[in-house]
């Protein structure tokens, strides 16, 4: 691929502007799952994404990251690529009024969509910004808890995103991602195809690569989970995801290649100043 990293930003938040435009989907044409069915196989439980505002739930997801870790009152939670705002909404009651939802993205029609639903329900501690994931419009230590849905894999500048994610936490605080990475290098077919890009695919990054981008930040990981992942999940962020797998050589095994982790990253420093903020020993280990 020798397009360079504003061409890429700029393929990317085109995509996902159609994508917010036409209501998207996860899933191509060759899956038979819907939304709500991809939902809840990546980890969402079915009655909480009952309480989002229809709509905002696009099936863009490889995990559910507001189950990793407990989100608590009175936090600031951030979510990097909020999209149309499934996550944070889901975590805007779990913080309460005391608390505050940040959600960062690039795309204008993604945060107008978010903006809407929070609007129209009334979400009063849920905002949205327009920003890049390699240069947060936060403050310094501002920030207890980051969450991620599928979205770093596609920044050509990882080891930024995980600065960033460091700089904002506030000494103790987390970050809770779910993400695509490579076992083993991908064919050039894929390696070097947009679309693989734009569907989380050609994006993303051997695993030990992934991890010591966040270890050498200042995060230390508290929990970690890698999930085998079905290829037509993976390709689904893509809504031409039946065009992508028309292109792959036809011996491409996908659950070879890729695979969803879930992390749990903790900054290193004092433990989070939120009361009973801590997320308990499933993964409080760092």
């Amino acid at each position: 691929m020798t397009t360079t990293t504003p061409d890429i930003r700029e393929k990317v938040s085109q995509r996902y502007g159609q994508i917010a435009a036409t209501g998207g989907s996860c899933c191509g044409s060759k899956s038979d799952l819907g939304k709500l069915e991809h939902a809840t196989a990546i980890g969402y439980d079915a009655d909480e994404l009952a309480s989002a505002p229809e709509g905002a739930n696009l099936g863009l997801g490889c995990g559910s990251p507001t189950s990793l870790t407990l989100i608590k009152e009175g936090m600031t939670v951030v979510d990097l690529g909020s999209g149309a705002g499934i996550d944070c909404f889901l975590a805007s009651p779990k913080v309460g009024p005391t608390g505050r939802v940040i959600g960062i993205d690039m795309t204008d029609a993604m945060l107008a969509k978010a903006r809407t639903y929070a609007s129209q329900k009334g979400y009063a501690n849920v905002e949205f910004r327009k920003g890049h994931i390699e240069n947060l419009p936060l403050e310094d230590n501002s920030v207890d808890l980051v969450i991620s849905n599928c979205v770093i894999n596609l920044s050509p500048d990882k080891a930024r995103v995980f600065a960033e994610i460091a700089r904002v936490l506030k000494p103790g605080g987390r970050a809770a991602i779910s993400d695509i990475v490579l076992l083993q290098p991908l064919p050039d077919a894929v390696k070097n195809d947009l679309e693989a890009y734009i569907g989380c695919i050609a994006g993303a990054e051997q695993m030990p690569d992934y991890l010591a981008h966040a270890i050498g930040s200042g995060l230390d990981i508290a929990h970690s989970q890698r999930k085998g992942y079905d290829v037509m999940h993976v390709l689904g962020c893509s809504p031409e995801a039946s065009k992508l797998l028309d292109n792959v050589p036809e011996d491409f095994d996908g659950n070879a290649h890729v695979a969803s982790l879930d992390l749990v990253l903790r900054k290193r420093g004092a433990a989070l100043e939120v009361a009973g903020a801590c997320c308990g020993s499933d993964c409080c280990k760092a």
